[in-house]
This record gives C-alpha cells, structure tokens and sequence, in this order.
C-alpha cells in the first residue's frame, strides 16, 4: 500500500526537483534577462493555479489514479515544448504546462489521503506526503547536476522529468490503486454497503465546479485561505529566489544544483517532526514559525549583498530557508484536509489549494517586477515583510477555525 501510494509521488517529484534550479539557467541560455528568467521559472507556479481551476472537478470525475496518469501525460507535453523552445516564450509555454499537471497531480494524492486517512493521523500523514515530494526535491536537482555535467547543456534536465513521468506512469498501471483496494475493503466490512462504494473512480452527487465552492465557503477561504495564499507566496519565492540569486552572484549550473539540493536535505529531514508537532500541540506550533523563518531568510539573502563573499552567505541562507519550510512541510495540505467537507472533498480542496497557488502565482510576478524596477535584494526584502506579516494573520486565523486538531464542522 505504502509503494501503491507514495513512489508515484515520488517519481514525478524527482523530475520537478530536477528542472526547477535550472530553469532561470535555461532561460538565461535562450535569451532572457535576470527578470524574464524569474518569470520562466515562476510559469510553473502560475501554471499551478490555472491547474487548479479544474482539478477538483478532475478528480471526482475520473478518480485518483486518473487523474495522476492524465496529468503525467500532460507533463512530458509540456517538457517537450521547452525541449524543442528556441527562445525564452516558447520555454514559457512549456513550463506552464508543466505547472497545470502539477496541480492536477498533487490533489489527487491529496484527496486521496484526505478521504482515508484518520484526523488523529492526519497532519503526520500529510506531513509525509510533503515530505515524498521533499524527497524528490531534494533528489532531482543532484540528478540534474550529474546530466548538465555529463552533456554539457542545461536543458538536458527535461529529459530527467520526462523519464520520471513515464517511470510513474509504469507505477499507476501496474500497481494495485490504494483507492480502489481501501473502498473494497470498506465494502467487505459492510456487507449492506452498495455496490458504487468500491468504484475505482466515485462521482459525488456534489462535485461543483471551482467557482460555486468559492462562493459556499468564501467566509473561510478568505481568511484562511489569505494565509495559505501567503505561505504559498513565501514557499514559491524560496524556490524562485535562491536559483535567480545564484545567477546574479555567478555560481555555476551545477554549483548551484548541489547547493540547492543539499538544502533540500535539511527541508527533508523535519517534514515528520512537523507533522507530529501539528498533531501534538495544533497546526499554528509549526505555520507560524515556518512563516517567521522564511520571512526573515528572505531578509537575510537582501543583506547578504553586503557581504564580501556572498557565496557562504548563500548557503547558509538556502539553510535557513530550507529548515523553516521543513518545519511546515504538509501545513498547507493539512489545513485544507481540516477544513474540507469529509463527503465530497475534492471540490474544496482544489479551491483551498487555488487560495494557496494564487500566493504561488504571485510571488514570481512580483518578485520579477520589482527585479526589472528596483533590484534583486529589494524584491527578497519585501517578500520578506511578507512573511512576517503573514505569520501574525495566521496567529490570529488558526485558533479560530482550527482548535487544536478539531475539523471545522
């Protein structure tokens, strides 16, 4: 059940972690400014938000593992369009592509653990499910140093992504759907239980479209959804930031793949302590913190321009960054598994994971505008105000809509 449910997950993931890094470096190899290259690479996450217009309806309709092998399909599209891109549009379009899969994928597994797993487990069960895609972050850009090492051409890492995809692919069509094994169990221990129980793709009588479960839950997703908009804002300027800096202080490719994967390392290592800490004591012991350190490792990076090496200075803040993420890795998930309709919870979890991705979406636009308009340090100080703004919105929110462990009703 364990591989059935986590190595698809982890497949696609290596390939994510594999070209994110690289992706201003690209950029930069097709023509386009420091600027332009942060927006490239920010596709993936407006391409995220786009995804999530739609993956809620996805998901109900055709089921989990549809809905996975559909979207690894899309992906090799996309990674196809930015192998064959001659210039930083074409690379555009790809990336975004790549970004709509995404979204699809990671709510279906999301969903799935939502549905079968208990609230006592909840929060560590998440926790490592963020922690596999950790895995694969953490793996990927070491595999795309080793590629660009070996070929000499950064845009060899698609070709990474694209062996995952097809790898996970395998693994959805050979290995038994945990979906459909978990609801057949269900429906052996109920013997009254109808026969649509074990479907391996269940269609609620609720599923709605994106729009009309914004309405019916705009009370909540305003306000928890705003701090899930600016987690998301700060998870994906880490991810945007770090490459674009090392660009900027002239690290090499693969330098920068090391650096960055290796930090993925420390990200990795506390996804469960995170989990066990929201169990224990809520889900604020570890989202408040985890905004306070990223807001202030963005800070950090700004000041380290001043620093006569900023190499060190790089590392050591890709570090930081990189533990105050791990702390909250699966908070995003967890709050939205907390808050969701137990009935039918796709449909709110692609709105709440929209709420989350529009901060994701945001961050690359606003960190290349004001790139363009002032400059790079200045654009990680504002994010960094963010941050810090954003964990006191959830010290207030949290103990609100989620006491302790406590699903709103």
């Amino acid at each position: 059940m364990l591989l059935s449910t986590f190595l698809p997950t982890l497949l696609f993931s290596i390939g994510e972690g594999a070209i994110i890094p690289l992706l201003p470096a690209a950029a930069g190899d097709l023509g386009a400014t420091l600027a332009l290259a942060g927006l490239v690479a920010g596709m993936i996450m407006i391409g995220e938000l786009a995804g999530d217009i739609p993956s809620g309806w996805i998901v109900s309709r055709i089921g989990e593992r549809g809905a996975m092998l559909a979207a690894s399909a899309a992906s090799i599209l996309g990674l196809v369009i930015c192998l064959l891109s001659t210039s930083w549009v074409g690379l555009i379009i790809g990336v975004f592509v790549i970004g709509l899969a995404t979204a699809v994928f990671a709510l279906a597994r999301h969903a799935f653990m939502t549905s079968f797993v208990p609230i006592t487990h909840r929060a560590r069960a998440l926790s490592s499910l963020a922690g596999v895609f950790r895995a694969g972050w953490l793996i990927g850009p070491f595999l795309s140093a080793g590629v660009v090492h070996l070929t000499g051409s950064v845009k060899s890492v698609f070709w990474v992504h694209i062996v995952c995809c097809v790898a996970a692919v395998v693994v959805l069509l050979l290995v038994p759907d945990p979906a459909t094994v978990l609801r057949r169990a269900q429906a052996a221990a109920n013997r009254d239980a109808p026969d649509a129980v074990i479907a391996a793709a269940p269609v609620p009588e609720s599923s709605q479209s994106l729009l009309r479960t914004l309405r019916e839950h705009r009370g909540v997703l305003a306000r928890m959804g705003s701090g899930a908009a600016v987690i998301g804002a700060l998870r994906s300027s880490r991810t945007l930031i770090l490459p674009l800096w090392a660009v900027s202080i002239g690290l090499a490719e693969t330098d920068t793949a090391i650096i960055i994967g290796g930090a993925g390392a420390l990200d990795f290592a506390l996804f469960y302590v995170g989990g066990q800490l929201m169990d224990r004591f809520g889900r604020g012991a570890t989202a408040i913190p985890s905004m306070i350190g990223l807001g202030l490792g963005h800070v950090a990076l700004a000041a380290s321009l001043l620093a006569a090496d900023p190499v060190p200075w790089f590392i050591a803040v890709a570090c930081v960054l990189a533990a105050a993420n791990g702390i909250g890795s699966g908070i995003l998930m967890t709050i939205g598994a907390d808050l969701a309709p137990p009935a039918d919870p796709a449909p709110f979890l692609g709105a709440f994971r929209f709420t989350g991705d529009a901060g994701n979406a945001a961050a690359p636009i606003v960190v290349s505008a004001l790139t363009a308009l002032v400059s790079l340090p200045f654009a990680a100080s504002a994010m960094g105000v963010l941050g810090v703004t954003g964990a006191g919105a959830l010290a207030r929110w949290i103990p609100r809509y989620l006491p302790r462990t406590a699903p709103r009703g």
